[in-house]
């Protein structure tokens, strides 16, 4: 099913309607969808690179968005909304987790685990849960998919279609490795 999602989805890409399904996509992935804005991302930036700004600055708005949708669900749908999406990706004991330690870390998860292998609507539903405040957990969606997304755009700006056999199957891996090195960062800098 995923494999023929992302074949439609690169046929969205080429469409006259690119920019609308990607926000579309963008949106929903933050909050329900399985599939990530970068299928339609990298093709409409190597298509036309002058856009890639434009494209990087409407995908991360529709994600922050979908990402409000996301924490409205965990906020007030939980039970209803949430849990079947939460089952589907077989991560109860996640979210768990997860509320757990936004009660103790709360800005830090959104901004790190955004840029990570784990899908984005797993944390705007556990900040709805946990009754995150909403304006820090926008401003760090904002940072934390604006970096993700901007990075995407510099690569496929400057490299071309040579760097997206990379960002396809690398950059979450490259960006989990910066997130840990800023995590040692601020743990050195919390003992020194």
């Amino acid at each position: 099913m995923l494999k023929h999602l992302y074949a439609r989805a690169l046929q969205l890409a080429a469409s006259q309607y690119a920019i609308f399904w990607l926000m579309l996509t963008a949106f929903s992935e933050a909050s329900f969808f399985p599939i990530p804005p970068d299928i339609l991302l990298c093709p409409m930036i190597l298509a036309k690179r002058c856009k890639a700004w434009l494209y990087a600055t409407v995908t991360t708005l529709s994600s922050v968005v979908g990402g409000l949708l996301g924490w409205i669900i965990g906020a007030f749908l939980l039970h209803y909304l949430a849990m079947p999406i939460i089952h589907f990706y077989h991560a109860e004991q996640q979210l768990i987790n997860l509320q757990d330690k936004f009660n103790t870390y709360g800005v830090w998860i959104i901004l790190i685990k955004g840029l990570t292998p784990i899908p984005y609507k797993f944390i705007t539903i556990t900040a709805g849960a946990a009754h995150f405040a909403l304006i820090p957990f926008l401003l760090a969606s904002l940072i934390t998919r604006g970096s993700r997304f901007f990075l995407e755009a510099v690569l496929l700006y400057f490299f071309g279609s040579s760097i997206q056999d990379f960002i396809e199957k690398r950059l979450i891996w490259v960006t989990s490795f910066i997130c840990l090195l800023l995590i040692s960062g601020i743990i050195a800098f919390k003992y020194i």
